[in-house]
Formats: structure tokens, sequence, C-alpha cells
């Protein structure tokens, strides 16, 4: 089952590069997408959460938690491309010789670019709907806001590394699985993990951040917040995917991986 998920991995990687080969515009346009449906993903966990936040109810976070799953399901069947997961694949495909090391830091520098276009698009849009005008409505995600600019970096850092290797995996495995019923179970299983954990992710909080600075927030909500919490969270993802994923499974499976070949 592995060998079969790390087939479907190259197999990702070569479609996303014949993609980036043709048109970069294409690829830019599939990143853009990719944070967009992340945004939907953070539009109903906070707006569920916030009902619960607004009783004091512990439940806030892990009810966030689950809605926020749904991200996932958009980016896996509706074709968006995220820095995060691509961390992962291309660092594996550049290891099998599927592709140059130049052209992975382009597809990564792309796609990472897609995201945060992706992310000021649908936060305008967000903001244009007036859905999260009210202090009532946008508490809970406002206080989660401010508490991720101000924990320290290196808890950022390895929150990230953490996070990725989770959500990679959340990708990953699912692979390996029969039926699109099985399959979403688990990514949705996986990204609650992720979430209830309090890891961080970098578009995730791209997306969510974005769309906190367009509301009416307080001071502590800042730029510079955003600078402190994205420049390590972005290199944990990084580390958590191309390393604990990419680099890891191509190791641990080179025997196979040459039996193969011969």
């Amino acid at each position: 089952m592995e060998m079969q998920s790390l087939g479907e991995v190259e197999k990702l990687a070569a479609k996303k590069v014949k993609i980036f080969r043709q048109s970069i515009l294409r690829y830019l346009l599939r990143s853009m997408l990719a944070s967009m449906f992340i945004g939907f993903g953070v539009i109903v966990a906070f707006k569920t959460g916030n009902f619960f936040y607004l009783v004091h109810s512990p439940l806030a976070y892990p009810m966030a938690a689950i809605t926020f799953g749904a991200a996932i399901i958009l980016i896996a069947y509706g074709g968006g491309d995220l820095f995060t997961g691509n961390t992962f694949y291309y660092t594996y495909a550049a290891l099998r010789k599927k592709l140059t090391w130049t052209e992975v830091f382009k597809l990564w520098g792309t796609s990472y670019a897609g995201n945060i276009l992706g992310a000021a698009v649908f936060a305008f849009i967000i903001f244009t709907t007036g859905l999260f005008a009210e202090s009532s409505v946008n508490g809970f995600l406002l206080s989660v806001v401010e508490k991720k600019m101000q924990v320290p970096t290196m808890e950022l850092f390895f929150r990230a590394i953490l996070c990725n290797w989770l959500v990679c995996m959340a990708f990953f495995l699912p692979m390996g699985l029969k039926g699109d019923g099985p399959k979403m179970f688990a990514m949705m299983l996986f990204v609650f993990c992720f979430f209830i954990s309090g890891y961080e992710h970098s578009i995730a909080n791209m997306c969510t951040f974005a769309i906190a600075l367009v509301l009416n927030h307080p001071g502590t909500i800042s730029w510079g917040g955003v600078i402190h919490n994205l420049i390590p969270v972005t290199i944990g993802n990084l580390i958590g995917g191309s390393v604990f994923m990419g680099m890891m499974y191509y190791y641990v499976n080179k025997p196979f991986l040459e039996d193969d070949q011969e």
C-alpha cells in the first residue's frame, strides 16, 4: 500500500509540473484556488466555532476543527495547488530524479505566491459580503489571530514542522484507500488532528490573517504580527513536508525503489 501511494505521489507531481511547464499563469491560478478553498474552510470553521465562543463553551475550538476539514476535501477534489503539500511531492520527485531542484524551487515559489494572492482576493470578497462585520460574529476569529501573532518564534517553527508532517499524511495515506468515502474521512480526521493540536499551517494562517486584517481589528493584530508568524511557520512547514515526508519516505523505501528499477 505504501509503495502504491508513493507511485501516486510521483504521478501527481508529474501532473503539476506539466501544468507549470505549459503555463505558469495557469499554475498560479490553480495555486490561488487552493488558498481560496482554505478560505472557505476558515469561514465555516470560525462561524461555527463562534456560536460556542459567545457562550464561553469549551467546544468552540473542537467544533471549528471538525468543520475546517471541508477545506482539504475542496483542495483534494477541486484541483487546487497548495504550497504545503508541494513541499512533499516535489522533494520526493526530485530525489527520484523526475525533476530538477531548480524546478522544485520555482514550483514552490510560484505556488506560495499564488496562495498569497488567493488569500488576498478571498479576504476582499468576504469583506464585501459583510458577513464578518459585526463583533458578535468575528470575535472568535480575531481572538485566535491575536494569539497566533504573539506565540514565540521557536514555538511557531516547531508547531509548523508537526503541522505539515500531519497535513501531508492527510493527503498521502488516503492515496492507498479505495472509495471516496474512506478517503474523505481519513483526510478530515488528520486535519482535525492538526487543528485541535494547535499546530501552525502557513496557508491557513495566511487566509485567516487576511480576513482579520480587512475587518475592524484591534491594534494587536498587525502586519508585523503577520510577518512574525508566517516566516517561521513557512520554514517549519517546508521542513515538515520535505524532510519528514519527502526525504524520509524516499530513504526508508530506497531498497524497494531500487528493486523496481532493476
